[in-house]
């Protein structure tokens, strides 16, 4: 199997996918150049944890493209598998009626298994999480099993985090938000953070 490497570039893909419009069209990394890209890996369309996750991430879509980021979706279902999940109401485990992210269709597993989080023993992946910069390069991983989804507050975190250490040069804490106190990353000036966080 092969995996991504932090501060590498991220694996180039072309995939089929359900697009926002209800269309099918084909997505690649190259379209998000200049821009963040959040890529979600998750097991299945209709099961249990992986609908409330892609409603978490759809229905904050905007918050993400405010900060010039876009998010996308990634299972090994087919595009019709994705349609038919749409068309579904949400009170029955769908997520229609109204899509904002590309789901794509990684059917041949290329994808899913060159960004290293194909689960072999049950033919579909993992709960992947994927932070892309605007150059392509990967700022961060997370991988879980199945049964725990994620947390959009902490992706939008981690994009206003990584954007901010990319403009201002300084580096964040643990548990940083916009507005807090960053660190210098000298051996003299981080003490100014420290002596005034302790």
């Amino acid at each position: 199997m092969s995996g991504v490497e932090i501060l590498k570039p991220a694996p180039a893909f072309n995939v089929e996918a359900l697009l926002p419009n209800g269309e099918f069209g084909n997505v690649t990394l190259e379209q998000f150049k200049g821009k963040y890209l959040v890529v979600f890996f998750y097991p299945l369309d209709f099961t249990f944890v992986c609908p409330t996750e892609i409603l978490a991430f759809n229905d904050r879509a905007e918050e993400f493209r405010a900060l010039n980021c876009e998010v996308v979706g990634v299972s090994t279902d087919s595009k019709f598998a994705h349609h038919a999940w749409v068309a579904l109401d949400r009170k029955k485990g769908g997520i229609g009626p109204k899509l904002n992210i590309p789901l794509l269709a990684d059917t041949t597993q290329k994808m899913t298994k060159d960004y290293g989080c194909y689960l072999s023993d049950a033919g579909h992946a993992l709960r992947g999480l994927y932070l892309i910069d605007g150059n392509g390069i990967v700022q961060h991983v997370t991988l879980n099993a199945p049964p725990v989804g994620r947390s959009v507050d902490e992706v939008l975190r981690l994009v206003k985090a990584f954007q901010f250490v990319e403009k201002h040069g300084e580096v964040c804490p643990a548990g940083w938000q916009p507005g807090k106190a960053t660190i210098k990353p000298t051996p003299q000036q981080k003490g100014e953070f420290f002596a005034a966080n302790a």
